[in-house]
């Protein structure tokens, strides 16, 4: 007997995190890999992180703290917003689904543009929503087409700034714009995953913009440039009627306890921020200066990641890549065949990216493919 499943649910696609690096070494024979498809920070973890989880491995035998008090009031001591305004989640995927779970009743529209994060369309149909989808213009978000598609049944807008996997952002004027025309009762969830990396000064932030929407709900992750993927430790903040409607659907302890004593000692890693953002910078203007001179196409990015335009299609030229032994991702997935995304890497890791892009597009042209 087969169950009966959420009408759409059974439609979904999993969402395609890849393979563990030593599962594809097995696979394919080779040894000596590098990953540079998941936008993660190349140094690795925090320093001051690895130390606040090596001061805690004692308690494990406690639950988490369930209200996350000491790393709200450190986010609440670095950002300026009340405790009662910041939510924690597990990863922030979490507090993705924790805004559908709270918010979106079956039935519900919810508007999105297009190319996003793939998760949001999973949990709006796993919950029985519906979602809509904007095309974006030119690599950027059109936020007048995207406030068009909003209906009388749309309960939330998702708006990535910057976007993934495009590396555009919004400017702050643009933003504030769309979010005063958006309806007071509609919930906009801004994704700012990689908001650190923008050099952009006139770029959209969502702690500048409460003003401009009462339900705007901004959502942060230690993923990226704090190097803490591993241990799945996302924040959000938004009002504080916001903050308690999703903390009534919450699981009680969905932070583990390592993950929050690690995330107080990146907070307080300076030097580590410093240097994750100097080594992504100089990695990205050394694979653009590269792939200029090979004749691609890079689009811009305010992010640690890039698209690049490729002969062959993505999904060969990831395949013949895999074979080289470097992990990339092929965006099939989010509608551009001719893509590939990286991200920034180590110097040592660019520069073999890069040799092997020149090996694998040269057999590709040369077997006629």
């Amino acid at each position: 007997m087969k169950p009966i499943v959420r009408p759409g649910v059974a439609d979904l696609v999993p969402y395609p995190p890849g393979k563990p690096i030593e599962e594809l070494e097995r696979e394919l024979g080779i040894s000596g890999s590098i990953k540079l498809a998941s936008n993660e920070n190349p140094l690795g973890p925090s320093p001051k992180a690895l130390e606040a989880i090596k001061d805690n491995l004692h308690a494990l035998n406690r639950y988490p703290d369930g209200s996350g008090y000491y790393l709200k009031t450190r986010l609440s001591r670095h950002y300026g917003i009340p405790l009662e305004r910041i939510i924690l989640g597990n990863g922030s995927n979490e507090l993705i689904e924790l805004a559908v779970r709270a918010f979106l009743s079956e039935g519900d529209d919810a508007v999105q543009h297009f190319p996003a994060f793939l998760v949001y369309e999973k949990v709006v149909t796993g919950a029985g929503g519906h979602m809509i989808s904007v095309p974006i213009s030119d690599f950027r978000i059109d936020l007048q087409e995207l406030g068009q598609a909003l209906t009388p049944r749309t309960r939330i807008v998702f708006i990535t700034n910057p976007n993934n996997p495009t590396g555009s952002v919004l400017s702050k004027e643009a933003l504030a714009a769309f979010l005063k025309e958006v309806p007071d009762d509609v919930i906009v969830l801004l994704d700012e995953a990689y908001i650190e990396f923008v050099t952009d000064p006139a770029a959209a932030r969502g702690l500048d913009l409460f003003d401009a929407h009462p339900l705007l709900f901004v959502v942060r992750t230690f993923s990226k440039l704090y190097g803490l993927a591993g241990l799945r430790i996302g924040y959000g903040f938004g009002s504080a009627d916001v903050i308690d409607y999703m903390n009534r659907v919450r699981q009680p302890f969905n932070v583990n306890s390592l993950a929050q004593a690690a995330a107080i000692g990146a907070l307080d890693d300076e030097e580590f921020v410093s240097d994750t953002l100097r080594i992504v910078k100089e990695g990205l203007d050394y694979l653009c200066a590269r792939l200029v001179e090979m004749g691609l196409d890079a689009v811009p990015t305010q992010t640690n990641f890039f698209l690049i335009r490729v002969p062959h299609g993505g999904k060969r030229v990831y395949r013949a890549m895999l074979k080289e032994g470097v992990i990339i991702r092929a965006m099939d997935g989010y509608g551009l065949p001719d893509y590939i995304r990286i991200n920034a890497g180590l110097p040592e890791e660019n520069e073999r990216f890069i040799k092997a892009l020149k090996k694998v597009l040269a057999d590709l042209s040369a077997a006629g493919d």
